[in-house]
């Protein structure tokens, strides 16, 4: 949630009250109280009225992005969810959900038809236009946004507020908190090793600057040969690869490196050696908790070669 957003709830919230306040205190039971009966009956309508907006939450949630459902499972909310996006397959019970949403675009008549009273959207994700579109119909509309491995614990935090899921919201963050902080001391002094991460051969492309893969590469004391690019995820000749001689070939797959396309190239001491490492795509590019296992699974996977 912005603080923005913050904010424009928080003034609503007071503005309502002081309205309340002053109908109440127009009340001839209320005229006859002296100041401090006043004063008193006045808290108590106050403490009631707050505590009873905090404890509201929203009952129905459309959840537009993969990461979000799993986030909001992960702190307890997904029992409020009625509509999510494509792929959105983490935990099982987010299959039976309606899609509503895919990477290109939403469902806007489906989304209406469910009659959410929050929508949660994908900034990075999300095309501008829609959300634009969700906002004119009417509809509350936040906006998730993690750039950086940190960003995890806040989102977590942030879906808490929005859901009236603090305590357990908070509980998951300083858990995931605690655990990147000690994968990040466990491997700061590790051997460097140079490294390649393949999102894919046809074409061949890899990650650079702030991708998420990148990021837990840095954890892991992994050297990526891919050096600061345009974009975060690059376009990669085979020719760079060769010269840059990675120790290690890494790749995206449930399934394994597609070692095919390197058969070609022994002169890779990665090749060669037939160092190559798999990780869960699903643990590399899902902005959740579920990040920690791709991270261990990772530089474990790294530890064998070092």
């Amino acid at each position: 949630m912005s603080q923005v957003t913050q904010v424009a709830q928080v003034t609503s919230a007071v503005k309502l009250a002081l309205k309340s306040a002053m109908k109440l205190a127009l009340q001839p039971s209320i005229k006859s109280l002296n100041s401090t009966q006043f004063v008193s009956v006045l808290t108590l309508f106050l403490l009631f009225f707050f505590t009873s907006s905090a404890l509201a939450k929203p009952q129905r949630i459309i959840s537009l992005a993969p990461h979000i459902t799993e986030l909001l499972y992960t702190i307890g909310a997904g029992e409020n969810l009625v509509g999510v996006s494509d792929y959105s397959d983490y935990p099982e019970q987010a299959l039976n959900l309606p899609r509503v949403a895919s990477y290109a675009s939403i469902n806007l008549e489906a989304i209406i038809a469910l009659k959410p009273d929050l929508i949660i959207a994908w900034q990075q994700g999300n095309a501008a236009a829609d959300i634009k579109r969700l906002r004119q119909f009417g509809f509350t509309v936040e906006m998730s946004s993690p750039v950086k491995l940190d960003d995890i614990a806040n989102e977590l935090i942030q879906l808490g507020q929005l859901t009236g899921y603090t305590e357990q919201a908070e509980s998951k963050a300083r858990d995931f908190k605690q655990q990147l902080t000690a994968l990040r001391q466990k491997y700061q002094q590790s051997k460097p090793l140079r490294v390649f991460f393949t999102m894919s051969t046809n074409p061949l492309s890899s990650v650079a600057n702030n991708a998420w893969p990148q990021q837990m590469l840095t954890v892991c004391a992994a050297e990526n040969i891919i050096k600061p690019s345009a974009g975060d995820y690059p376009l990669v000749g085979i020719e760079q690869v060769v010269i840059a001689q990675p120790e290690v070939i890494i790749q995206a797959d449930k399934t394994g490196v597609k070692q095919e396309y390197w058969l070609n190239y022994r002169q890779i001491p990665a090749v060669e050696k037939q160092q190559f490492l798999a990780i869960d795509p699903d643990y590399l590019f899902r902005m959740t908790p579920r990040t920690l296992l791709g991270i261990k699974q990772l530089c474990q996977g790294l530890d064998v070669y070092r």
